[in-house]
């Protein structure tokens, strides 16, 4: 095997891939993480929006909650209900019942997304690892790992926020993908995810970066929404999320993990040319 030096660029292939879970691979809309923490903050007697949930989806779940807390419209009702602002007493509360509702969630939500698995097989057919990331914690992970292996679906190696110093948008779990992918240099991996933090997770982590409109977060639509949404509005909406991606730094965005092929081809041909994933 050559081992790769930096003392030039590199121009190989690219040798791995780092998907998210919820609404990259599997539950298609990211419907079950939203849906928990409005569940949980109305168990505080604060009533959150659905926008409000979805805000900061892709962050560790308690860092999740700290964003929602600090917002000015979930912040003002907690002085109103409980008398005061929340602290980190509260958030440790909040996270405690999030993490055992969301554990008890998952399982209803744990269908692979439709073509995720043949093009998981393919990458497997260029060589290409498959590594994921999450910011669901290893309790979750343990419940949704074997779901999904039920189904086809089985990363080379499985990354939460839980095994890192700090989740996303800091480049840990990506570089933990590399050592257990044993993969290098950076520049020959792929973060593929729904939300604007999987995107900075992978440009911090050096990495070219994949954002996924139709099926995750950012529509926040079910199949079956999705497929009722007339087309010409389905359209704008994805060309806004499309548009936000670009705008944070994303490389490449599509619908859906089930179109990275020609994007991969592409890198390499990039590679090949000597081209790296910085934005600039």
């Amino acid at each position: 095997m050559d081992i790769f030096v930096r003392n030039k660029r590199y121009q190989g292939e690219i040798q791995a891939v780092v998907l998210d879970w919820a609404g990259t691979a599997v539950d298609f809309g990211c419907m079950g993480p939203a849906a928990v923490f409005c569940d949980v903050f109305k168990d505080f007697d604060i009533e959150v929006t659905i926008e409000e949930a979805r805000q900061f989806m892709g962050l560790a779940k308690k860092d999740h909650i700290r964003n929602m807390c600090a917002l000015p419209t979930v912040s003002s009702a907690w002085e109103k209900a409980h008398g005061r602002l929340p602290d980190e007493s509260d958030i440790d509360r909040i996270y405690e019942k999030t993490a055992t509702d969301m554990t008890q969630s998952i399982a209803h939500h744990a269908g692979v997304i439709g073509g995720v698995i043949d093009t998981m097989a393919s990458l497997r057919d260029m060589d290409i690892r498959v590594g994921s990331s999450t910011g669901y914690v290893s309790e979750m992970m343990d419940v949704l790992v074997p779901l999904a292996k039920e189904q086809g679906y089985s990363p080379d190696a499985v990354v939460c926020s839980s095994d890192v110093p700090a989740g996303r948008p800091f480049p840990w779990m990506c570089y933990l993908n590399a050592l257990q992918l044993e993969t290098y240099p950076m520049e020959a991996m792929v973060k593929i995810g729904d939300t604007i933090t999987d995107i900075e997770e992978g440009l911090n982590a050096g990495m070219w970066t994949i954002g996924i409109t139709r099926t995750g977060n950012e529509l926040g639509l079910s199949e079956a929404q999705v497929n009722g949404l007339p087309g010409d509005e389905l359209q704008s909406r994805l060309d806004a999320i499309r548009t936000r991606f670009e705008t944070c730094g994303a490389h490449y965005v599509v619908e859906q993990a089930a179109d990275i092929l020609p994007v991969i081809q592409e890198i390499n041909s990039r590679l090949k040319d000597g081209e790296i994933p910085l934005r600039g």
